[in-house]
């Protein structure tokens, strides 16, 4: 506990860290001003009805920050950008000029890659807030509107969701820590009391062995999140000796970290976009007067609703992105040639191929254990609810994860700063 004291002492004594967090918890404080702003015209029974009855919105409710359940002003959140953020991944796999940019050309080619993604995020969010609203005035919940009243809804909803993305680079820039996951860490705080709330308000003493359950269950994921965000394979790295006149160089030994959980939580945003496009679509066509496509839609959106099927498709679909961004973002060949150009091999293999070989090979069992996990954590909310029918005993799985990576996180940088200023 003492500890804990010297080292808050530490982080608030000094002025510079001290005014990087004060700043990034009132531009957070602003992001949730704006989050409880609702659109006009909300029929809030058939909201809250629609949401119980749609998963991929929940999920998505996630990273909006909670500004989706209460349609407000910023109801995509930073969605858009984190839709924009992973089109630009992918195309880095099929365009070579934009890999060379990510990954050969320093931080200005990250700064300008970044800058090709904020470009990217206002023509997805114009559609996304199209379809939300035509869904939502589908469903009852909005009045159907003018055109130019349309066009006024859309224009306030994109710059909502453009705001909240400068707001989160203004953290990562002037506060502390990644300011696009703190706004959702943020969102996600912000609805723990009222999940408590309602767990408060439907308790039932007959069911306490299942509310004991599931807070071993929430336990065990923040420890299993834990371990897996820490845990590392190192892979020993030994430089060979350089005689230089009367002086020798090289001959350390230090490793190379491959983390278990390489890609983090991208893998399930990924899987939540693929699953959540179809079921838009599905939605929207099956307000249409064409018989057979309102036949269509409603067959492909019950398979889609059949919980087990979902919670299959997504399971499958977090692993497949795990080794996908996992392949885009670590090159083992990158990391061979560089060990090769710096004088330096892994004891017992050959410098070259068979060393990217090895890396490959090392870094391929990794990734089945961290996807593995990521998947058991994606669809563990969907099994709990499923078995015992409580809302509330969702707190595992997504929500959790991208809590506990985001407080791993910005402990780390704060760590960082605390070790600067003693140095």
């Amino acid at each position: 506990m003492s500890k804990i004291i010297d080292k808050l002492k530490l982080i608030f004594g000094d002025a510079l860290l001290r005014r990087r967090i004060f700043f990034a918890l009132g531009i957070l404080a602003i992001s949730r001003l704006f989050a409880i702003i609702p659109i006009p015209g909300i029929d809030t029974s058939r909201l809250q009805s629609l949401f119980a009855s749609s998963e991929f919105l929940n999920l998505l409710n996630i990273f909006s920050g909670g500004g989706l359940s209460n349609l407000s002003i910023v109801m995509l959140g930073v969605g858009p950008y984190i839709t924009a953020s992973i089109i630009m991944q992918l195309l880095t796999v099929m365009v070579p000029k934009l890999k060379a940019l990510y990954q050969e050309e320093g931080e200005a080619g990250r700064h300008r890659f970044a800058q090709y993604s904020r470009f990217l995020t206002v023509p997805l969010a114009i559609i996304q807030s199209y379809a939300f609203i035509k869904l939502l005035q589908g469903q009852n919940i909005l009045p159907a509107v003018s055109f130019n009243i349309l066009l006024v809804d859309i224009a306030v909803i994109v710059a909502g969701s453009v705001l909240l993305m400068w707001l989160g680079e203004l953290i990562t820039e002037f506060g502390i820590g990644n300011g696009i996951s703190l706004i959702i860490f943020a969102g996600i705080v912000s609805q723990l009391p009222s999940s408590i709330g309602q767990l408060i308000f439907t308790f039932d003493v007959t069911q306490l062995p299942i509310y004991v359950t599931g807070l071993a269950v929430a336990l065990l994921v923040i420890f299993g999140v834990v371990v897996v965000t820490e845990a590392e394979r190192p892979i020993p790295v030994t430089y060979a000796k350089q005689v230089r006149g009367n002086s020798v160089y090289g001959g350390l030994s230090t490793y190379l970290p491959l983390r278990v959980n390489q890609a983090g939580v991208i893998p399930i945003i990924f899987a939540l976009s693929i699953l959540l496009f179809p079921q838009m679509i599905l939605q929207f066509l099956a307000q249409s007067t064409v018989t057979f496509v309102v036949t269509f839609s409603n067959f492909a959106l019950s398979i889609l609703a059949n919980t087990w099927f979902y919670t299959s498709a997504y399971f499958v679909l977090v692993v497949l992105f795990t080794y996908f961004y996992t392949a885009v973002t670590f090159d083992p060949d990158s990391i061979a040639t560089n060990l090769q150009k710096s004088g330096a091999f892994i004891p017992g293999v050959r410098p070259g191929d068979a060393t990217s070989e090895y890396i490959s090979r090392v870094l391929t069992r990794l990734t089945l254990v961290g996807a593995l996990f990521l998947g058991v954590i994606a669809i563990l909310p969907l099994i709990l609810r499923s078995l015992t029918g409580i809302q509330a005993l969702a707190i595992g799985g997504t929500a959790l994860l991208i809590v506990v990576s985001v407080v791993i996180d910005l402990m780390k940088k704060i760590d960082a700063q605390v070790s600067v200023r003693e140095y």
